[in-house]
């Protein structure tokens, strides 16, 4: 356990940060399993409506670090992708 004054400070901020990260993780996450579910069911047509919510959601994630550019750049990329394909 966190002893210092300075150590107990660092050690809530890390516990705040931790579920700010969560919130964005977790809704990039249903967001993408929701479309490949919807893409592997053949009904791209409401899979690409989401699209644009997915877009948002993960460049906002990578805007505040939870993910980096290139990872977000990256599942948008084979997101479209898959759409194309099915």
């Amino acid at each position: 356990m966190a002893i210092t004054k300075s150590a107990k400070k660092a050690l809530r901020q890390n516990i705040a940060r931790k579920k700010r990260n969560l919130v964005y993780k977790n809704k990039t996450k249903s967001l993408l399993k929701k479309v490949r579910l919807l893409a592997s069911q053949g009904k791209t047509e409401e899979a690409k409506k989401f699209l644009p919510t997915i877009y948002k959601a993960l460049d906002k994630a990578a805007k505040v670090g939870v993910i980096k550019k290139r990872e977000a750049d990256r599942k948008k990329s084979r997101l479209t992708k898959l759409l194309k394909k099915a």
